[in-house]
């Protein structure tokens, strides 16, 4: 379904070439909902741009742009105000048939991609053996929120969980899990790991004290990487003990990471040779204080020198560098990556951008391969210092979202003390963990945030309550009147009051915000516009009366944008990771 803009946009290129000639068809006419109702319900903004390309007044090129537009049938009303904005009022009949496309639509709307592409979106990345903590749920929110806005518009979405699962630490990891029995005993074992961060720490405690421990430690490492088999079975439970842990966070916070999705260090560890000789081969490879590194161009310390990417250390050994540079060759030349995605904080972006330049210097990731750092600031305590517990340690993951259950269900039980035990404890996993997902999302993630548990669980402001909340009392109404929303009829709509067209032109935003985030990668655009859309529906309702209007025909128009907003809602939401709830 072509949405509005797209179709205002054609009209004005052709009118804008008909002004100036052909040559400025391929401007972009600027086109956006107008901030103020009283200004119409779109604004096209490019005459004043242009005006400076061609040395004219603002005004008169917005003029003569207005005299060539061809738009009669979709605009009552073309104004030019201001410098040279183009005011445009949509015809009531217009944007009732748009709204009717929409809501016979699956997808509402949401273009699917022309050009389907392969993307790999490499998010979460914990490390085997230790607790997920609050450190991990940007990247893990984030990085799921994208995946899921990529596959909506028919991407093939490749996730990859690029563990922590490999290294010299887990030859301290399995000599403690044989400290107290032998090799045989620990592989037949079932062992518990009731609380992995004990475990690891348990056993980097040993390793500082007990030289013979920190011995053996080191000749398990040289085991590991020879392949013996009885170490790769400990390594092995050691992983699985962990991912079964990370799979259940995962699972309770809605994110779809599977354990299919896993690709850890050691899956690249029998490659890390090749990449240092084909980088040698490439001529790029360096010696530096007996280390193998690259230089990247551009890059440089503050006293000027150069940089390096450290490839290989100067005991043999490699480094995550390694290690993601042949990520990246396995992920375009052997998955078919056009696109690849790294979701990770801020203090890694000179990391990837080395990264990024020595694969294009190498060729190993070709111009049409869109490489992308998706970065995001620190989750911060009310203290505005890094977020810990009362004690100053980690906040552990699974901690929290038990705090946010509780808290929710309290919430709930006050809202709603009718409830079950049972439906309470539902609605309090929906809401406590949307909550959480949704104060991430919703901040700008280059921006460190506040975490507070009182605004994100709040009934008002830009919360998931509210949104969930406001999906529920739509849902509310059909109820109180009976009514199967599946059973209404989207072409009853019919736009006539204020408040059901200011509804109107925002529910038709959706595709274009759904295509711009899925570019831009910044999840709290698409927040921002749920939040926009669900203050529109409640001064809609409070302005328009729906089961109690007195034209049955208006009554059904008015159900029926009440069921594409709720719709609308529920789609936004699914594409954060955030689940809705028929009862609050």
């Amino acid at each position: 379904m072509p949405d509005l803009i797209t179709i205002l946009a054609d009209r004005f290129s052709t009118a804008i070439a008909a002004a100036f000639g052909d040559e400025h068809t391929l401007i972009d006419p600027l086109i956006r909902p107008s901030a103020n109702p009283k200004f119409g319900d779109y604004q096209a903004n490019v005459a004043m741009s242009l005006a400076k390309q061609l040395g004219q007044k603002p005004r008169d090129v917005a003029q003569a742009i207005a005299s060539n537009l061809q738009i009669a049938d979709l605009v009552d009303k073309t104004d030019i105000a201001g410098p040279g904005f183009i005011n445009l009022t949509i015809k009531p009949d217009i944007l009732s048939g748009q709204l009717r496309s929409m809501a016979g639509d699956d997808h509402l709307g949401i273009d699917r991609a022309g050009q389907p592409q392969t993307i790999v979106v490499d998010y979460s990345s914990p490390n085997v053996a230790k607790q997920m903590h609050v450190g991990h749920l940007r990247s893990t929110v984030i990085g799921d929120a994208i995946a899921r806005l990529l596959a909506v518009q028919g991407h093939s979405v490749i996730r990859q969980n690029h563990l922590g699962d490999w290294g010299t630490q887990f030859g301290m990891l399995i000599e403690r899990l044989v400290l107290d029995q032998s090799e045989a005993e620990a592989v037949k074992t079932v062992h518990a790991f009731e609380d992995l961060e004990a475990f690891y720490i348990e056993a980097k405690q040993h390793f500082d004290s007990d030289p013979d421990f920190m011995r053996r430690s080191r000749e398990r490492v040289v085991k590991l990487q020879s392949g013996d088999d009885v170490t790769l079975k400990l390594w092995d439970r050691l992983v699985k003990a962990s991912t079964d842990r990370f799979g259940a966070i995962y699972q309770r916070l809605g994110v779809l990471l599977t354990g299919d999705d896993i690709r850890g260090e050691s899956f690249f560890n029998d490659r890390l040779a090749s990449v240092a000789t084909d980088l040698e081969q490439a001529g790029v490879l360096c010696a530096s204080d007996g280390a193998a590194v690259v230089f990247p161009d551009g890059f440089h310390d503050r006293d000027g020198r150069p940089l390096p990417l450290i490839v290989r250390k100067s005991d043999g050994g490699y480094l995550y560098a390694t290690t993601d540079l042949a990520a990246a060759r396995y992920r375009i030349s052997e998955l078919g990556a056009d696109r690849i995605i790294y979701v990770t904080d801020a203090r890694q972006s000179q990391h990837f951008s080395m990264v990024f330049a020595t694969l294009r210097r190498v060729g190993w990731a070709p111009d049409n391969v869109r490489l992308e750092h998706v970065v995001f600031g620190t989750i911060m305590g009310k203290d505005k210092r890094p977020f810990k517990t009362r004690e100053g340690g980690t906040v552990k993951l699974v901690d929290l979202l038990d705090e946010a259950e509780q808290r929710a269900e309290a919430v709930i039980a006050q809202k709603n003390p009718g409830l079950s035990a049972d439906q309470q404890a539902v609605i309090a996993h929906a809401v406590g963990i949307g909550a959480i997902k949704y104060a991430d999302l919703s901040s700008d993630r280059i921006k460190d945030y506040v975490f507070d548990w009182d605004r994100m669980l709040a009934m008002e402001g830009n919360t998931a309550p509210y949104l969930q909340n406001a999906y529920v009392r739509i849902r509310s109404i059909f109820r109180k009147g009976q009514i199967e929303p599946a059973l209404i009829n989207a072409d009853s709509i019919a736009i006539a009051e204020p408040a059901e067209r200011a509804v109107a032109i925002k529910l038709l935003q959706l595709p274009g915000v759904v295509a711009a985030v899925a570019d831009s990668l910044e999840p709290h655009r698409l927040c921002t516009y749920l939040y926009e859309l669900a203050s529109m529906f409640h001064q809609f309702y409070e302005n328009c009366p729906v089961l109690n209007a007195a034209d049955p025909t208006i009554r059904d128009s008015r159900l029926a944008i009440c069921d594409l907003v709720a719709r609308t809602l529920s789609c936004g939401l699914d594409l954060l990771g955030i689940e809705v709830v028929e009862q609050m």
